[in-house]
C-alpha cells in the first residue's frame, strides 16, 4: 500500500496540464539554451547559418503546430463526449488518464512554444553565430519529433475513445486493483469478518469531516499510529463505501481519552469513486458499458457479450499464486478491514446485466455459460456462481415469452447448479 502523498502525486501526474508543463517548459528551455553556446563555446562555428532561415523554418513551425494542437484537442474532447453517451461517463476518466494522449500534446505545445521563443530570441538578435547553429540543431531535433509524433497520434486514433478501446482500459485498471486485492483482501492487516462481534465494546468512534466516497486508506499510518499507542483500529469502511459524518467509518480500541485528527487524515474523501484501490468501481462500470449496450436506443448485445467474456478472464486472475494463500499476507496487525467478498463482486457484474438483459436470449445464454466456467473452478466461485445462475433465470422466465427460450437456459442453469454442488462436495472433501 502507498502513503496518502504518494497517492496525491500518482493522481497529479495523471493530469494533462503537469505533462504539458513538463514538455512546454522543455520546449522554451531548448530555445534559451542555445543563447549560451556564445559563453561555453569558444572559437568560430563550423557553420554560418543566417538567421532568416532558421525564423522561416520556425515560422512554419509555430503556426502549424498551434492549428495542430487545437485540432488534437477538438478530436479529444470528441472521443470524451462520444465515451460519455455511448459507453458510460464513468469510463471518461480513464480517456482522460491517456498517457500517449498527453504526451501528443505536450509535444505539440512544447514545439509551438520553442518556435516562439525562438523567433523572439532571433529577432532581438541575442543569438551568435554559435547559437544560431545550435538552434537550427535543436530545430532539426524538433521536427523529428514532431514527425515521430505525428506517425504515433494518426495510429492512436484509429482506436481512442472507441467501444472495445475504452472496455479494455477499464479490464486493464480492474485486473490491477483486483490482484492487488487478492493478494492482500484485508490490504496487509488483519481480516475483520464480523464487525459486529469482533470489535470490541470499548472502542470509539471516529467519524469522518466531510461526505463522499473513501478515495485512499494510508493502511501504514494507521498501522505506526496504532503501535505507538497500542490500539487496534477496526475500519467498517473500506476504499469506494460512500460515507458521511454521522456514521462513523473506524472505531478505534485504546486507552486515550481523545483521538487525533491522524486517524481522518489517513483517509482521503472525495466526490468520485477511484480505479486504484476499488476493484468493485471498476465491475461497476463494466456492467454500466454493458446496461447502456443494452439499453434500447443503442440495442448492442455484442458489447454485452463482450463484457461478459472479460469478466470471466478477470476472475481467472483470483488466488492464481499458491503461495499468498487466500487471506495474503498481514504486514499491519494492529489494523482491522473487512476482506473483499467474492459475493459482492459478483453482485456488482452479474446482476445488472441480467436485468437488463433478461429478454435477450443471446446473453442470458453467455451470461448461464459464463457463471459455469466460473463455477467449475469451486469453492467460493461455485457458491456464488449458482445463486446469481438461478436470479438470472428468474429474470430471465418473466421477460421472456417463448417457453423453448425458457427451457434452453433451464438446462444450463441446472449445469451451473449441478456443478456448483459437486465443486462445493468436492471443496469439502
Amino acid at each position: 500500500m502507498i502513503s496518502k502523498w504518494q497517492w496525491i502525486l500518482s493522481q497529479i501526474g495523471r493530469m494533462l496540464w503537469v505533462r504539458a508543463s513538463l514538455f512546454a517548459l522543455l520546449g522554451i528551455g531548448s530555445a534559451l539554451l542555445a543563447t549560451a553556446a556564445d559563453q561555453f563555446w569558444p572559437g568560430e562555428a563550423p557553420i554560418d547559418i543566417a538567421a532568416e532561415a532558421i525564423s522561416d523554418i520556425l515560422n512554419i513551425l509555430a503556426s502549424s503546430m498551434l492549428a495542430v494542437t487545437t485540432f488534437s484537442l477538438t478530436v479529444m474532447v470528441s472521443a470524451y463526449g462520444t465515451a460519455t453517451s455511448n459507453i458510460t461517463p464513468r469510463a471518461t476518466r480513464l480517456l482522460m488518464q491517456d498517457t500517449t494522449t498527453h504526451n501528443v500534446l505536450g509535444t505539440f505545445l512544447g514545439s509551438f512554444l520553442f518556435s516562439l521563443v525562438g523567433i523572439i530570441a532571433l529577432h532581438t538578435e541575442i543569438y551568435g553565430e554559435r547559437g544560431r547553429m545550435i538552434l537550427f540543431a535543436f530545430t532539426l531535433l524538433v521536427i523529428i519529433i514532431i514527425a515521430a509524433t505525428m506517425l504515433r497520434w494518426i495510429e492512436h486514433l484509429t482506436h481512442f475513445g472507441r467501444m472495445g478501446d475504452t472496455t479494455a482500459r477499464v479490464e486493464a485498471v480492474v485486473r490491477k486493483a483486483l490482484t492487488t486485492r487478492i493478494d492482500n483482501p484485508a490490504i496487509g492487516a488483519q481480516a475483520l469478518y464480523d464487525p459486529v462481534n469482533e470489535i470490541p465494546q470499548s472502542a470509539l468512534p471516529v467519524y469522518p469531516g466531510s461526505t463522499g466516497y473513501i478515495g485512499h486508506i494510508d493502511i501504514g499510518e494507521l498501522s505506526t499510529w496504532a503501535q505507538e499507542n497500542h490500539a487496534h483500529v477496526y475500519l467498517v469502511s473500506t476504499t469506494g463505501s460512500f460515507v458521511n459524518p454521522l456514521e462513523p467509518m473506524v472505531w478505534v480500541d485504546c486507552q486515550a481519552g481523545e483521538l487525533p485528527d491522524s486517524i481522518c487524515e489517513a483517509f482521503t474523501i472525495g466526490s468520485e469513486r477511484s480505479f486504484d484501490q476499488d476493484p468493485r468501481f471498476g465491475l461497476v462500470v463494466m456492467a454500466e458499458i454493458a446496461s447502456r449496450a443494452l439499453s434500447p436506443g443503442i440495442n448492442d448485445p455484442g458489447t454485452a457479450i463482450d463484457v461478459l467474456g472479460r469478466v470471466v478472464r478477470l476472475f481467472s486472475h483470483w488466488n492464481d499464486d499458491p503461495e499468498i494463500g487466500p487471506m495474503g499476507t498481514m504486514a499491519h496487525a494492529r489494523v482491522h478491514v473487512p476482506p473483499m467478498q467474492l459475493d459482492d463482486l459478483f453482485d456488482d457484474i452479474f446482476t445488472p446485466i441480467a436485468r437488463d438483459g433478461a429478454a435477450l436470449i443471446e446473453v442470458q445464454v453467455r451470461l448461464q455459460k459464463s457463471l459455469r466456467a466460473l463455477a467449475d473452478r469451486g469453492g467460493l466461485f461455485a457458491a456464488s456462481a449458482a445463486k446469481y445462475s438461478v436470479l438470472a433465470l428468474k429474470r430471465a422466465e418473466l421477460a421472456m415469452n417463448m417457453e423453448e427460450d425458457k427451457e434452453r437456459l433451464r438446462k444450463l442453469s441446472d449445469q451451473v447448479v449441478k456443478m456448483a454442488s459437486a465443486g462445493q462436495a468436492g471443496s469439502r472433501r
